[in-house]
Parts: structure tokens; C-alpha cells; sequence
């Protein structure tokens, strides 16, 4: 959903004049200060064209809109995403720019759209663009980035919804997912979705409601997923607060990082793994389980874990970060019920919920944790071996006060005008959270516990609830951090912008 998090048109609000930009970059790092600040999404320049499929002889139509924060596609992140994942698929498919307002409060800022609202216009403008290009006669291929994928979704159940003979032919329609909260065995809207729920769970005061699974259409449909992205990828296992921290962590890192998989023989996306319950899987698949009809789900391998991207800014922290992921990407793998990858082995097609413990051999755990320790400590030393050049290399971090200038006391008192509107903003996040905390949350947990008791099953009346609250209270402390990190960044900008 938060695919750019830091959208382009915020972050180009947030560039300075270089130098002052770099004065200022040199006293923070000679104040030894490191300035916190989220990802942002490197796409940028003029937007996509809107109109690339109105002529009649275009073979098929590819509409690429974009993820959360991402309101208007640009032509660059156009290209990289038609080279990667609509030519391979759909070839001779003209890519499209469609605008929809993609708000996630406070992924996208605290006074941007909530999610549902967002995705309901969202829905609205998609379907206006889809109908148009099946009026040209066109085939259609939608392409749907984090927050679009689940507007794809609510769409694939309209049309679902339909007779029949009304829906889209199969040869009409084809659908691509990055990222895709709504992945029935890993997503976001689907892993919370317990029974109990009836296919839903609003949650009123973020105005968002994690509504379940992408269903299995008679489209073709590629669906793929980062490891550890925590909007595709969450936890099966959310008693495992590592996993869930570093599921949080991926949303931040990993989640948007689709757009720049490298595209090399032996790269990432060259080694997507394809999951069983695909209808293309050969392999076996659990008795009363059948294949998707026409979906296949892809497993996109993560090299390093997102819990540890914040410590590899600095030669000495990447070899610490080094030298403890090998055993703690096991103690985050069981938060997936596995050992050697971050992923649920069941069927990708059938919609899973969270459950209590993972069945792992307590033996093979103890094993992969001593291996990962000596792995650990190889890979530190050899980091250690490159520090030495590093540090020498290093920048200088003298600050050259000629180029910073006084500002005016007006200058000034804008400064701190935006400084308490952005501090406001992280407050009213603050308490959409704890609302959601101490109203929704517990209003759930009794609903479960108290399902789960009537059928007689003690353990789940009782685990059930707290995993929920476990998992959620994790996202929750990570929207939090959202909304801090927004306001961080806007306080220091306003004062950066002071020395020009």
C-alpha cells in the first residue's frame, strides 16, 4: 500500500538550494547528528501519458497506476515497470498513466486521504479507464502496485460479482500484482481476517478496512511478492515480535523496491520462486487443496532483512548488522512457521489467517542458529578487513559556514509556524492509533475469545486474541513511527530552509 511512502512531489518539497543543503548536511555530520528520515521513492521527472491507448490499433492496453503516495505514475517508473513485469507478460501492450488519489494516512502524510476513501475513488476512475479501452476494442492488462492491487481487487469482485455472460472475457483481461496486500496467504488485508470477522475488519479511526483476499478469477493474473515486504508478507505468526518488527521494517524498505529489481540472469527477479497452489505449480499440493484457476504466485528472495537496513548506513554498522542477521533471520523465518526463508510453505492460493506456533523441530532450530552465529562471525571479520579504507575515505565533515546566511525573523517564524502543524499532525496520528487501540482492537479480541470459547477450543479463545493484538499493536507502533518520521522530516526541512 505504501509504495512510495515518501512521495516524489513531497520529496521534491523537500530539496534545498545545494548549498546550503550541503552546509547543512556538513554541520550534521560534524555534530555527529543523524537526521531521521524514510525512504523515498527515486522516480520522478514528467508524468506518464494519460492518453498512450487511444488509438484504435494499439494491440492491448497495460494501465499502470500507482501505489500509496504515488498519485500520478511517472514515465520513468512507466518504463522501469514495463520493462520488468508488462512486456515479459503481456508483450506489444501499450502502458497507460492512470491518475487515482492513492492516500494512506499517515503513510502519505497526515492530512492526505485515508485508505478507504481512496481506494473507493480509486475504484471509480479504474473503471472509467477500463471500460473505455474495452469500448476501443482493446485488451487490458492492469497493472496494480501495492495500494492499485487492491483496487484491482475490489474491481476482479465486481466483475466476479456479474452473471457470467456479462463479465470480461479471458482474453480481454489479465491482471499483474506487486506487492499486493490483499495476497491471500501473506497479505495484510487477508492475515488479520479471522472467521470470526465475516470477511472484514474496519478499523473506523484510520479509516481503513482490511478486507480480505484477492479472489481466484478466470483472468491471468501474476501476483508478486518481496520477501518480508510487510504489506504482502506478513507473519503467519504474529506472537514472533521479531518477525513482526522486521515486517514493519520491510514495509519501510523492502516494499518499495519492486520498480528497481535488478534485472541480471542471476537477480532477484530472475530467481522468483514460483509457490505452490499456482495454477502453473507442478508439484503436490495438500489433500483437498486444488490449484488456482488462473493465478500464479510469485516469492521474490530478499538478500538481507529490513530490521537490520537502518544499522547499514556506516562501513561498522553494516558488518554488526553483518555479523547477527544470519541468526536472527531464523528467529524472524519462524515467525513464517519456517527456518530457511520468510514466507508461509502453505498453498499461496488459499486465504490464510494467523495462527498460535509454528510446527518446527526445536533441534533444527538450535542447529541453524549455531550455524548462523559461525556465518555471523565470518562474514564480520570480513567487513572488518574493509573498514580501515573505508573510515580513511570517509567524508570531510567541515562545516563551511560561508555558505550558510542569516535568516529573517519572518523566515524564522515560518520555521516554527510548520514545525508545530507538523508536530499537530503526528498528534492527531497518535490518537487515531490509540483509538483504534483501546476500541477496535479490544472489541475484536472479545469477539474472538468469546467465538472460540463457545466451539470449546481454550487455546485459541485465549492465543487467538493475543496474536491478533500482537500483530496489530506492532503495525500500530509502526503507523506511529510513520507519522513521527513524516514530522521529523518536516521540522528539519523547516529549519534546514532557513540557512540559504
Amino acid at each position: 500500500m505504501g509504495a512510495g511512502l515518501l512521495s516524489t512531489a513531497t520529496a521534491a518539497a523537500l530539496v534545498v538550494p545545494a548549498t546550503q543543503a550541503a552546509a547543512v548536511s556538513d554541520m550534521t555530520a560534524a555534530l555527529a547528528v543523524s537526521p531521521t528520515a524514510l525512504p523515498t521513492f527515486p522516480f520522478g521527472g514528467p508524468p506518464g501519458d494519460p492518453y498512450a491507448c487511444m488509438d484504435v490499433d494499439v494491440f492491448g492496453c497495460s494501465i499502470v497506476f500507482g501505489g500509496s503516495g504515488i498519485p500520478i505514475p511517472h514515465q520513468d517508473y512507466i518504463d522501469a515497470v514495463n520493462e520488468r513485469f508488462i512486456q515479459p507478460l503481456n508483450p506489444g501492450f501499450t502502458p497507460q498513466a492512470l491518475f487515482t488519489p492513492e492516500g494512506l494516512q499517515p503513510f502519505t502524510g497526515v492530512k492526505t486521504l485515508p485508505l478507504d476513501v481512496s481506494m473507493a475513488q480509486g475504484l471509480t476512475m479504474l473503471q472509467l479507464a477500463v471500460d473505455k479501452q474495452f469500448d476501443l476494442g482493446h485488451a487490458v492488462n492492469l497493472y496494480g502496485y501495492s495500494q492499485s492491487a487492491s483496487i484491482d481487487t475490489l474491481l476482479m469482485r465486481q466483475y466476479l460479482a456479474l452473471p457470467p455472460d456479462q463479465r470480461p472475457d479471458a482474453d480481454q483481461l489479465t491482471f499483474t500484482f506487486l506487492g499486493n496486500p490483499n495476497t491471500p496467504n501473506g497479505g495484510l488485508m487477508q492475515i488479520f481476517n479471522l472467521p470470526e470477522f465475516g470477511g472484514s475488519v474496519p478499523i473506523a479511526s484510520l479509516g481503513l478496512t482490511l478486507n480480505g483476499a484477492t479472489p481466484d478469477g478466470p483472468w491471468a493474473t501474476n501476483n508478486y511478492t518481496l520477501e518480508y515486504d510487510g504489506f504482502a508478507d506478513f507473519p503467519r505468526y504474529p506472537l514472533n515480535m521479531l518477525a513482526n518488527l522486521n515486517a514493519v521494517a520491510g514495509i519501510l524498505y523492502t516494499h518499495n523496491q519492486y520498480p528497481m529489481l535488478p534485472m541480471t540472469p542471476d537477480g532477484q527477479l530472475a530467481n522468483a520462486i514460483l509457490l505452490p497452489g499456482s495454477v502453473d505449480y507442478v508439484g503436490e499440493l495438500p489433500d483437498g487443496v486444488t490449484a488456482s484457476t488462473a493465478t500464479n504466485y510469485w516469492m521474490i528472495p530478499t538478500e538481507d532483512l529490513p530490521l537490520l537496513e537502518p544499522f547499514r548506513g556506516s562501513p561498522l554498522g553494516n558488518a554488526i548488522a553483518d555479523l547477527v542477521q544470519p541468526s536472527l533471520r531464523v528467529l524472524v523465518n519462524l515467525g513464517y512457521g519456517q527456518i530457511e526463508h520468510g514466507w508461509d510453505a502453505g498453498p499461496a492460493n488459499v486465504p490464510t489467517t494467523l495462527g498460535l506456533f509454528p510446527d518446527v523441530n526445536p533441534m533444527d532450530v538450535l542447529t541453524a542458529l549455531v550455524n548462523g552465529a559461525q556465518q555471523g562471525w565470518q562474514d564480520f571479520v570480513q567487513d572488518l578487513g574493509s573498514l580501515s579504507s573505508a573510515v580513511a575515505d570517509g567524508p570531510d565533515t567541515a562545516v563551511d559556514l560561508a555558505a550558510l546566511t542569516m535568516p529573517s525573523l519572518v523566515d524564522i517564524a515560518n520555521a516554527f509556524s510548520g514545525s508545530i502543524s507538523a508536530i499537530n499532525g503526528a498528534l492527531m496520528v497518535t490518537g487515531d492509533i490509540l483509538n483504534a487501540l483501546t476500541t477496535t482492537l479490544p472489541a475484536a479480541m472479545a469477539q474472538v475469545f468469546f467465538s472460540e470459547l463457545s466451539q470449546g477450543n481454550l487455546i485459541d479463545a485465549i492465543g487467538l486474541p493475543l496474536a491478533a493484538a500482537t500483530g496489530l499493536g506492532s503495525l500500530a507502533a509502526g503507523f506511529e513511527l510513520i507519522g513521527i518520521m513524516h514530522a521529523t522530516s518536516q521540522i528539519q526541512t523547516e529549519f534546514a530552509g532557513l540557512f540559504g
